[in-house]
């Protein structure tokens, strides 16, 4: 049977890529990061869950998105592989936030996905330039 818990260092993360990339269409309070475990799946590390538009209106809530990480093939993952997975998974998420999910055919691809990786850590490995707290404007 399949166990759910929060996964808030997942949550933390897709907060940093949305701001560190500047994806100003997603709004992550409606993105919620779930863990599972008791999978028997061998081979899907992640996957993503709309609230249906129709859903969430009926019971007065904005559409969510959750992003689930599967943990017997999720956590064993090294760090590098787990962002990849994170920002594919946002990548699902229509600029609409509607309820929908884009498709792998054009919009998801691992061409795309490396691109947004490799900028998310060439921005955060760029030195940050501090100003002085006591310097003029």
């Amino acid at each position: 049977m399949l166990k759910y818990s929060r996964a808030k260092e997942l949550d933390d993360l897709v907060v940093d890529i949305i701001k560190t990339l500047k994806l100003k269409y997603l709004d992550p309070s409606r993105i919620i990061c779930m863990r599972s475990t008791g999978s028997s799946s061998k081979y899907i590390v992640a996957r993503i869950h709309p609230l249906q538009r129709i859903v969430a209106e009926a019971i007065g809530l904005n559409t969510i998105y959750v992003i689930e990480a599967i943990s017997e093939n999720f956590d064993k993952l090294p760090e590098e592989e787990k962002t990849l997975t994170v920002i594919h998974e946002i990548l699902h998420i229509p600029k609409t936030m509607g309820g929908g999910l884009l498709s792998h055919k054009r919009q998801v691809t691992g061409k795309r996905v490396r691109k947004l990786y490799n900028e998310y850590i060439r921005i955060k490995n760029s030195p940050q330039v501090e100003i002085p707290l006591d310097a003029k404007k």
